[in-house]
């Protein structure tokens, strides 16, 4: 039987993943406390079908028949969809056959227990067995797991490690000394018991984002990796920077790591750190069995005042420079255990403005946020390759944060978002168990308090971080308030951190300055600038979104089958937030309907919504903008989907990027030029530190005939970080009913950095503000867009040519208008000529652009895989109302 695309799709990332793990897995090295992970030759297995226990299953003698094969990390059912037990849960309603999913559409899963019947309901066995390398002979050696969920037994070589009350919380981080457990020569033999959470347990949910799987993410889903050292063991270094604000002149930093004896014999030595070519030393004694942090002060080593430092700074503001910290304990000659760890010089504050708004600063100076909520993988699977797209296509659309509520990635995420300059905001999920702290007990504090301790450690040296929001939808009680905030105290949070992302007051901090009042489905343009009470550009907005995201023909394909292509129905509604009975897709397909006309057919739907979604994305993102710092913060809800869904993204989950994203794209642009829904201003916004002298902004109007209406030219020089009004188009008499804005932005050169093209109407838009609510404002009437579907078609002419000097495989491409009537829409892509499907991923400086006639636009396409040429590369070239044109390459 055919595979469906959803999981071929996914085959071929995770595959690529696998083999990238395989050859680093079961390795060590002299760094990183001689890091060892055992990533392969795992297998697993119900509990219902194993009648033994673990003393037996953890030794030689045991054998796993028809055991599933696996890699770690990994969840129950991504093991059992890899080995073809279940269809690809992520094509059509496949989801809902696997045992276990039969929940109501419309609960949250999270809040419910599982069925009688779930496959899942029983725990679940991993096992593997691995030989130590030579060189842990004679050393202390520990078993780390880096995320279990959600309670666990672990068994070394027949005997118990920790059983589950000891092993509970999915953000916890274990580490367990084997020394006297583990065989240094021949085999080890590893199992573990995974109890799946239960709905009072503080876990991993999905809330309404998308179904939940009927596993509820159950299983080994962070590394499990060995460690070895000599008697002293280095943990946790870290590097807190302050500046002399607002200078930058001299970098102050407070350095510091814990060193544990695991002898039970007094240990003297030094603890050494480098950082380049700066070293600092000091003069240790432990006594047996001693834990101890050891800290280097500024004002105690004079070299840790670093005079005109690398500072890291977000995109747009500079570069992310990194650092390296390596510490040593050296004893007896010898170094014992050395760790290394990245970091860059910069420092976070965050105050309240004058309206309790939170405003962040990087470095002194003030950042809009502008970024989304991501999600991680459904069946939490990751990959390298991916995450590097998926990073890269955060800082093409020019957005600089990243959200994550309760969906914490692995270390070489933040890593990457550390190099490419890109915050993040983690945090606690919200409409779950971590929500309930009435309904908690003596061992849900513990584990939530354990729980955080264990993440900041993990993430405080990560440049990258800008806060952490222990709170959600709501703040905590004052009791547990107070115990998150004296983790953060006892564990060195060098960040700030919110009590929730609402608009709720705590007894014990006050405000947090960010709101969440939406709006979630689809929101006219004009909204963000009108708005003064809900989701309007002012404040800090932790989670809004203008509604609906549909993917590409290509990807709808690979979701549903060809009896639920067209028209929308369950199967999408489905995709759409897990089939809530809002079926929030009625909403914008009215809205759509209404403005664009009603869609014929599934490619004009497709084609309707990619601009709808454009033109929504960009207002929002605008408004945002061009309010700073009356408006601190915008979270697009969400950046990505869990899975294949046609909502709430700004690029599918197949990575084709449509619309959402680049309307995202132009609207952060870093030198913009913009319109104002609400007044017809005409905007310059910058998001660099440095001024811009000579610009030259064109404003244009345009009746539907490209008669031009008004015209004007403004030069100006732009401040840094800066928002400067150029102009205001006053009102026009005889405009058609659709008619279009042209801006374009020069720089002294003459070369244009910014071009924006609006489709606009003289039928207003009517907001029924009096039934206005959380998830949207209703329309009593909406504007007339509707004679773009009369557009004649246009032929469009293209070149291109692949540059192979670049190191990343580039494509530069020319399209012109040589025709008398307006191109709308243009989507240029790369597609294989073999089987004319797009080719992914492909990094594009502009698309779904329009062109008068006359005009060219010359384009850059970056293609980040390899050997493009083997591809058999064609540029295709279509749009609203242009042919569709192949031209080879």
């Amino acid at each position: 039987m055919k595979k469906p695309a959803c999981l071929l799709f996914m085959k071929m990332f995770y595959a690529i993943a696998l083999m990238t793990l395989i050859s680093s897995c079961k390795r060590t090295t002299d760094d990183q406390a001689r890091q060892f992970f055992l990533t392969d030759d795992w297998q697993i297995q119900s509990s219902d079908s194993i009648k033994t226990t673990g003393d037996l299953i953890s030794t030689e003698g045991f054998v796993p028949e028809k055991w599933y094969k696996t890699t770690v990390p990994a969840t129950v059912l991504s093991v059992l969809v890899d080995n073809n037990v279940y269809p690809d849960p992520f094509f059509g309603m496949n989801l809902r056959s696997i045992p276990g999913t039969d929940y109501d559409l419309y609960r949250n899963f999270s809040n419910l227990s599982m069925s009688e019947k779930s496959p899942f309901r029983v725990p679940w066995w991993y096992r593997t067995e691995f030989q130590l390398p030579a060189d842990y002979n004679n050393k202390s050696v520990q078993m780390h797991f880096r995320g279990i969920n959600y309670r666990a037994n672990i068994w070394l070589n027949g005997k118990l490690l920790a059983d589950s009350t000891e092993v509970a919380g999915c953000f916890r981080v274990y580490e367990f000394d084997i020394t006297d457990y583990a065989k240094f020569s021949g085999n080890n033999y590893l199992a573990v018991e995974v109890f799946a959470p239960r709905k009072d347990d503080l876990a991993i949910t999905w809330v309404e984002w998308n179904p939940a799987p009927p596993d509820k993410n159950m299983g080994i889903w962070h590394e499990v990796l060995l460690t070895a050292s000599d008697p002293v063991k280095v943990r946790y270094p870290q590097v807190v920077t302050e500046f002399d604000l607002p200078s930058l002149e001299v970098a102050h930093l407070n350095v510091s790591a814990e060193v544990q004896n695991y002898s039970d014999k007094p240990v003297r030595g030094t603890l050494k750190g480098t950082i380049e070519n700066i070293e600092f030393t000091k003069k240790v004694s432990l006594g047996a069995n001693e834990v101890k942090v050891v800290t280097f002060t500024p004002d105690e080593y004079r070299q840790l005042n670093i005079k005109n430092p690398r500072i890291w700074w977000p995109v747009h503001y500079g570069n992310p420079d990194l650092y390296t910290l390596k510490m040593e304990f050296e004893s007896g000659g010898k170094i014992s255990d050395s760790q290394s760890i990245n970091f860059g010089i910069r420092q976070v504050t965050s105050e309240l403005t004058g309206n309790n708004y939170l405003l962040f600063k990087i470095n002194g100076k003030n950042i809009l946020i502008r970024g989304g909520g991501r999600a991680s993988d459904l069946l939490l699977r990751t990959d390298s390759t991916r995450l590097e797209t998926e990073i890269r296509y955060v800082k093409e659309m020019n957005l600089n944060t990243i959200r994550l509520e309760g969906k914490l990635e692995n270390d070489y995420f933040y890593d990457l978002c550390d190099k490419n300059g890109i915050l993040v905001m983690p945090g606690w999920c919200c409409c779950d168990h971590w929500e309930k702290w009435k309904n908690w007990d003596a061992e849900d504090h513990i584990i939530a308090g354990k729980c955080l301790r264990d993440q900041v450690r993990r993430l405080r040296n990560h440049a990258c971080i800008l806060t952490w929001l222990y709170g959600s939808d709501y703040p905590p009680t004052a009791e547990v308030e107070k115990m998150y905030l004296e983790v953060f105290k006892e564990n060195n949070w060098p960040n700030p951190h919110q009590s929730s992302a609402a608009l709720k007051p705590t007894e014990v901090t006050g405000y947090s300055g960010i709101r969440m009042e939406g709006p979630y489905f689809f929101t006219e343009p004009s909204y963000w600038l009108l708005d003064t009470l809900r989701g309007g550009a002012f404040g800090f907005n932790a989670e809004i979104g203008p509604g609906a995201s549909i993917p590409k023909m290509e990807s709808i394909l690979e979701m549903f089958p060809a009896d639920h292509l067209w028209p929308v129905d369950d199967y999408w509604h489905y995709h759409a937030r897990g089939g809530n009975p809002a079926k929030m897709l009625d909403i914008d397909n009215a809205a759509l309907n209404a403005r664009f006309g009603k869609a014929k057919n599934l490619e004009d739907y497709v084609k309707k919504s990619h601009m709808q979604a454009y033109e929504g994305k960009r207002a929002m993102f605008e408004a945002y903008a061009r309010n700073k710092y009356i408006s601190t913060g915008v979270i697009q809800w969400m950046m990505n989907n869990a899975w294949p869904g046609v909502y709430w993204n700004l690029y599918d989950y197949f990575l084709r990027t449509g619309g959402s994203y680049f309307g995202t794209k132009k609207a952060c642009e870093p030198l913009h030029i913009q319109y104002s829904y609400d007044d017809r201003s005409v905007v310059a916004v910058s998001s660099f530190l440095e001024t811009y002298k000579g610009l030259k902004a064109s404003v244009s109007v345009l009746n539907f005939d490209l008669k031009e209406k008004y015209s004007n030219t403004v030069t100006f020089d732009m401040e840094p970080d800066g928002v400067k009004r150029l102009d205001t188009i006053p009102e026009i008499k005889d405009l058609s009913v659709t008619y279009f804005v042209k801006l374009e932005l020069k720089d002294s050169a003459g070369k244009i950095v910014s071009s924006n093209f609006y489709w606009l109407s003289t039928v207003k838009e009517v907001f029924n503000w009096e039934k206005s609510y959380f998830w949207t404002t209703p329309m009593i009437s909406y504007p007339d867009y509707i004679a773009l579907q009369s557009l004649p078609e246009v032929r469009l002419e293209v070149t291109g040519k692949i540059d192979t000097e670049k190191a990343e495989g580039q494509v530069r491409i020319i399209v012109s208008n040589p025709s008398d009537k307006l191109a709308f829409g243009v989507n240029v892509m790369l597609a294989n000529n073999d089987n004319g499907k797009e080719i992914i991923p492909v990094l594009w400086d502009d698309n779904y652009f329009a062109l008068l006639p006359g005009e060219k636009k010359e384009l850059t396409a970056t293609y980040t895989g390899e050997k493009l040429k083997e591809k058999n590369p064609v540029i295709k070239v279509a749009g609203w109302n242009v042919s569709t044109v192949n031209v080879s390459l």
